[in-house]
């Protein structure tokens, strides 16, 4: 190789690309994974993937649409968007027209194309999804942090965001909400949403609704947003967390009417990338926006084991002594360990990056740092996803239980054995 090739070969990455890592969630499980195959035994309680199957019905039609390999529009196959739109007036109360509505391949990706197509600086309460903030990076955007507290069970609050707005009201911006709340669990009030829509609107902001679990709040009885700020409003969900099928990777947008130039210029670039969504993969996704009666079973079923173990493990870490919110949906919770921070400081112990790598290789249990999530790594926060278990046998074990039957401990031992062990773990860590 002579000189001047060896200096082809120099690496030039686009500086906004120059520092990322890799997505804090997908490295935690492909280190829970690594490691389990050396011998280990790890909890894997950090990659937030829904631990239920596909609902029968829509694996069935997913066989039964194997043979489709066409190309499909950029925006969608016209029967799915008809369908999100019939499941939208259905679900929330919510006129769509099916031209409004954008499919792509997962709703990650759409929002990487929003930020890319719309000239904005980033807003997003802290904390927050772990990709937010890193789409905003690549492409080159402003972000600006609004830091929630735990008083306020981690909500955003309508007075910040109206303190941020004032600061210079001319400022276009993009305000990211994700209720119920990836990381922690918790969701808002109604009320809590029409005050933050009032503040928006009248700050001319446009809001991307992340409404991915949506229809896994514990209780059945999810409340969005776009009704009270329809049109600056985005709703964004999927199939990845409700139907198990993350990595089917479909996910949707639904626009308001006045925001169609933008979903036109999000499908133009479509066109230059992901070119159309799976088709096989979205003939499927037609039946699961129609849902029916087994689909509806499969979900209150699968809510009814989400809420029995994400309160009965938020009241043994509670009982341990670390600050907690019990979870209103999805299947998370955020667990602060400040309450043990000299006891954690004697072990050498100072931030919560260092928190979880040592309780990884102590006792196996893994979780994520609260810093992966927006938050200052001092904080002795992090994210907790209680998704290591069956979620198969979970919910065919209700079968023979009745409704009104409570999910004590035994049964959660039975079929949640693995998340139980690990928060008994966790306890004994910070109790040595």
């Amino acid at each position: 190789m002579n000189k001047h090739q060896d200096h082809i070969l120099d690496v030039h990455l686009n500086p906004n690309v120059k520092e990322l890592k890799p997505s804090a969630t997908v490295a935690i499980n492909d280190l829970s994974n690594e490691l389990k195959r050396s011998g280990r035994d790890i909890f894997k309680l950090g990659l937030g993937q829904s631990p239920f199957p596909v609902p029968e019905p829509v694996a069935e039609a997913l066989r039964e649409n194997a043979h489709q390999k066409d190309y499909l529009p950029v925006k969608g196959l016209r029967e799915l968007q008809q369908a999100v739109a019939e499941h939208h007036k259905r679900t929330f109360g919510l006129h769509v027209d099916p031209d409004d509505v954008l499919i792509g391949p997962g709703s990650k990706e759409l929002m990487f194309l929003l930020q890319l197509t719309y000239f904005g600086d980033l807003v997003i309460p802290s904390p927050s999804w772990v990709s937010y903030a890193p789409q905003a990076r690549i492409i080159g955007r402003d972000i600006l942090f609004l830091q929630t507290q735990f008083e306020n069970d981690w909500h955003l609050m309508p007075e910040e965001l109206e303190k941020l707005c004032f600061l210079d009201r001319e400022r276009f911006r993009l305000l990211i909400l994700n209720y119920p709340l990836n990381p922690t669990g918790t969701t808002m009030t109604e009320q809590h949403l029409k005050e933050l829509a009032e503040v928006a609107e009248r700050n001319r902001m446009i809001l991307l609704s992340d409404e991915i679990y949506a229809k896994i709040h514990h209780e059945g009885t999810h409340k969005s947003i776009v009704p009270f700020y329809p049109e600056g409003t985005i709703f964004s969900g999927g199939l990845s967390k409700w139907c198990g099928a993350g990595g089917w990777r479909l996910g949707v947008f639904v626009f308001p009417r006045p925001l169609r130039w933008l979903l036109d210029a999000m499908a133009a670039v479509g066109t230059e990338t992901f070119t159309s969504t799976s088709a096989p993969i979205q003939y499927a996704a037609v039946r699961a926006f129609q849902e029916g009666p087994e689909i509806e079973e499969y979900l209150k079923r699968s809510r009814r084991v989400l809420k029995a173990l994400g309160n009965h493990i938020a009241d043994k870490l509670a009982a341990c002594g670390v600050k907690i919110r019990s979870p209103h949906g999805g299947f998370y919770l955020f667990p602060d360990f400040s309450p043990f921070r000299e006891k954690l400081a004697e072990r050498g112990i100072q931030n919560n990056s260092e928190m979880c790598r040592r309780l990884l290789e102590d006792t196996g249990v893994a979780i994520l740092p609260g810093s992966d999530f927006g938050r200052s790594p001092e904080e002795l926060t992090a994210r907790l996803a209680y998704v290591d278990f069956d979620g198969r046998a979970a919910i065919e074990s209700l079968e023979s239980l009745a409704d009104s039957t409570p999910l004590e401990e035994d049964f959660l031992k039975r079929q949640c054995g693995n998340v139980l062990e690990a928060i008994d773990r966790i306890c004994n860590w910070i109790n040595p």
